[in-house]
């Protein structure tokens, strides 16, 4: 909403001293969202005067239509001669009052004025259009010709109102009131503590049976109809100056004077009204719902269909126009350019129905300023106060009659009150304002208060959003200050921090980014499709999941079971958008569907749901474990000065399991495996020991060549998947500190030779089972494949062994001993041998 401050100053009367920028300060305070303060003419300057062109000379010999004029100026010039003027415009004639810019003066943008040589001729000045001054659109597409009465020589700056100021104010849906002048006005007034001079105060005359017809068949809709007839219009009646700049101003073009004055009174009031021309109506105006079907030609010459709900005005023909929203074009007002104007007007001033009106124009896809303001709330009472604003104007400008018949068709209604208890704004602000200033901030914004402690508060017809008692004390805070409100943070009881599982997602996070991951949190949405291109067996659980019943993408109906399907599409576009090396990872929750379906039912809404209610419900709901997935692709280390880079391959994505599972306390088992996006070869099952048996948690590897071509991924590209909840409950949930040792390690190197399919997990746990007690750590060091050395189908393992006593330093012996125990348990188990 464009508000200029002159007009605002019409209403309450602002310190001479006060610029917009201090009433921006005032509003903002208030409540309001004062976006900008435009400052109209802030870099204009004169001689900008009224002219009277005495002639035009049309200059030929150019490709474009060029014309010398001469231009009575008065004494602007300081001769009284007629000022010399080149304009290629010709929409004026000799005869025509003008605006002329004179050498010397400044247009907006910083355009300098002085006398300069053009089309063989010296131009002394410009005429000017609306657009070289910064007025917007006035749709003449020319340059400006005035009143006839208007004086030749008078400054055109104060004439046309060039300077001002103007706040746009970002109105909020519930602060429908805000869409006009009044409705700021009264808030600046409240901000300043000064009076409002209200201009819907008008005297009205009492409805009778003289108005026009009218018949409102959806009161629902339409709970209040005003009509009101004007007769004897002047045809060539125009729209005066201040008019105009006043619709300009606040971003409106003028159109003609009956359109000019309806705008303008909603602007000022609120309140939409529509004119008809009263000769192109036949008989009796209705308000109705339109048949499914029915057609319309809006004003903007568009043949729309109407729906069943949408609410129409008609007359005997049908509808002729579309409420609240735009009206029709077989009524249209005829402007005074037309060779009969129109001279007799029926004024519409009705109160819709705000959610009807909103479904309307959306429908439609036709918002205009008066579906604005309906669907955001207007004063009903206001209608006939902006029907008898529109009659004094149209009267006074178009030397019309207003004839005596009124017409008011309204559906009774009472006004909302709302009990609220005095002390309650202090209770929400946890200020302590009393009742006093409770009393007096609720009727400064028009509500009549009565009572003690429980006060009865009747809401003011302008404000439809003050619904229950919450509202009223946020009137009272908001106009108290928000900024004056203490700043106090909660106490939480001790021990209700962060729960285990909450803190083990954080440190997750952490230490993944701490490895190099760059976190990419996706939709939780995926298409079905997407399980046959990671290559799921039809049997597959993953491929088991939660549809949606109304999705935000009907290409990605269902809920995910694995986080892959979003990090990989997100490693896909960094890699188009040339992030070739990529390391990305996510938590989050996978949904899956429960083998007995239930319909969750709907808790109640007038108390706590009891603990039963509850449990179905969360019964109902699917299961929700929390995964933390990694994909890799491109160099893990770069190359550089140091040396050569490295690509990322299957053991980068088994390395970040592995450091998820360190910090939930959790030991990995890792071993060959084979699922779905997997490369075969490249494949790791990821288990873990609950209650002494396994159970696989995850895969990490690089993925099948396959799966990459189906994806559009790069080439090697590497993942892994946990279920983190489940590494979570076989974790040990108290951090184990290092433990440092004053007695000196022993190390022992082995290396095995074993069958190339024995997996290196089980020679690792044989070896750690053997070696008992004093086995501090075990690391494999090396592989090694060599089929003349070793044999055909067998390869060597090279461990690293640390051998610690907590009491004692090791002998040679008793390090020995140990190793020897733990390559025998290992012979035994997977049939390993010393390499010699």
């Amino acid at each position: 909403m464009r508000v200029p401050l002159s007009w605002l100053r019409e209403y309450v009367d602002l310190p001479a001293t006060q610029t917009g920028r201090d009433v921006q300060a005032k509003l903002i305070s208030a409540g309001l969202e004062v976006e900008t303060v435009e400052h109209l003419g802030a870099d204009l300057k004169g001689p900008l005067v009224v002219g009277q062109v005495l002639t035009i000379e049309e200059l030929t010999e150019f490709k474009k239509p060029i014309r010398f004029c001469t231009v009575d100026v008065g004494q602007a010039n300081g001769t009284g001669e007629p000022q010399e003027i080149v304009c290629g415009a010709r929409n004026f004639a000799v005869g025509d009052k003008v605006v002329v810019v004179l050498p010397g003066a400044t247009l907006p943008g910083g355009f300098s004025i002085s006398a300069r040589k053009t089309y063989g001729k010296t131009s002394h000045g410009m005429i000017c259009s609306s657009g070289e001054l910064g007025m917007g659109d006035d749709g003449s597409h020319g340059i400006i010709v005035l009143r006839p009465e208007t004086e030749v020589g008078k400054d055109a700056i104060e004439l046309l109102e060039l300077v001002d100021e103007v706040l746009d104010i970002a109105v909020t849906a519930n602060r429908g009131d805000c869409l006009s002048i009044r409705g700021v006005a009264r808030e600046t007034a409240i901000a300043y503590g000064l009076p409002l001079r209200d201009p819907a105060l008008l005297d009205v005359p009492a409805p009778n049976a003289f108005g026009y017809p009218v018949q409102v068949s959806e009161p629902v809709g339409c709970d209040r109809f005003t009509a009101r007839t004007v007769t004897g219009l002047s045809p060539e009646a125009r729209s005066p100056i201040w008019l105009q700049r006043r619709l300009q101003k606040v971003g409106m073009r003028p159109i003609s004077l009956a359109v000019d004055v309806t705008n303008y009174v909603m602007m000022e009031l609120g309140q939409p009204l529509h004119a008809y021309d009263r000769s192109l109506v036949q008989g009796t105006i209705g308000v109705r719902r339109a048949e499914e079907g029915e057609k319309i030609v809006t004003l903007d010459g568009v043949t729309r269909t109407l729906h069943a709900e949408d609410l129409v005005i008609t007359d005997e023909r049908g509808p002729i126009g579309l409420a609240g929203v735009m009206g029709g074009a077989n009524t249209e007002i005829a402007d005074h350019t037309e060779a009969e104007g129109t001279t007799d007007i029926v004024i519409e001033a009705a109160h819709f129905n705000a959610v009807s009106i909103a479904r309307t124009a959306r429908r439609h896809k036709l918002s205009s300023e008066a579906s604005k303001r309906f669907e955001r709330g207007v004063d009903p009472q206001a209608a006939s106060a902006a029907a008898q604003r529109t009659v004094d104007l149209l009267v006074l400008l178009a030397g019309g009659t207003a004839e005596a018949g009124v017409t008011e068709v309204i559906s009774p209604s009472a006004p909302h009150t709302i009990a609220v208890a005095a002390d309650h704004p202090d209770k929400v602000a946890g200020v302590e304002y009393g009742r006093e200033t409770v009393v007096r901030r609720l009727q400064e914004v028009g509500c009549d208060v009565y009572g003690q402690d429980e006060l009865i508060v009747t809401v003011p017809s302008w404000r439809p959003d003050l619904a229950e008692v919450n509202d009223l004390a946020e009137e009272v805070i908001r106009l108290e200050g928000y900024e004056n409100l203490p700043s106090t943070l909660p106490k939480p009881p001790s021990g209700r921090g962060l729960t285990h599982r909450q803190r083990l997602h954080r440190r997750v996070g952490r230490v993944l980014a701490g490895a190099g991951y760059v976190e990419a949190p996706n939709y939780p949405f995926v298409s079905e499709q997407v399980f046959d291109q990671l290559g799921l067996a039809a049997e597959d659980p993953a491929r088991r999941v939660v549809k949606l019943v109304n999705p935000l993408n009907d290409e990605e109906p269902a809920l995910r079971t694995s986080l892959l399907p979003g990090l990989l599409g997100a490693l896909r576009r960094n890699d188009g958008r040339g992030s070739h090396d990529a390391a990305l990872f996510e938590t989050g929750l996978v949904f899956l569907p429960r083998e007995e379906q239930r319909v969750a039912v709907s808790p109640p809404v007038d108390r706590r749901p009891t603990d039963e209610e509850i449990a179905e419900l969360n019964a109902a709901l699917p299961e929700q474990p929390r995964h933390v997935a990694a994909v890799l692709a491109g160099f893990r280390e770069q190359a550089g000065w140091w040396g050569k880079g490295r690509p990322a391959d299957w053991a980068d994505a088994i390395e970040a399991a592995r450091t998820v599972a360190r910090e939930a306390g959790a030991e990995l088992v890792v071993r060959s495996g084979q699922y779905g996006p997997w490369h075969p070869g490249r494949c790791a099952e990821l288990a873990v020991v609950s209650d002494g048996a396994e159970r696989v948690v995850g895969h990490a590897g690089e993925l099948h060549p396959r799966v990459l071509k189906a994806l559009g991924l790069p080439a090697r590209t590497c993942a892994m998947e946990l279920d983190l909840d489940a590494v979570e409950r076989v974790g040990d949930a108290i951090p184990q500190a290092p433990s440092i040792s004053t007695f000196p390690v022993a190390t022992q190197d082995v290396a095995l030779v074993v069958d190339k399919f024995v997996p290196h997990a089980d020679v690792e746990a044989s070896l750690r089972d053997g070696a008992g007690e004093l086995l501090e750590a075990i690391r494999l060091f090396d592989v090694y494949e060599n089929a003349e050395q070793l044999g055909e189908g067998k390869k060597s393992l090279a461990y690293a062994l640390r051998f610690r006593a907590a009491d004692r330093t090791l002998t040679v012996d008793e390090a020995s001993a140990a190793r020897d125990a733990a390559v025998a348990l290992a012979g035994e188990r997977t049939g390993a041998v010393l390499r010699s």
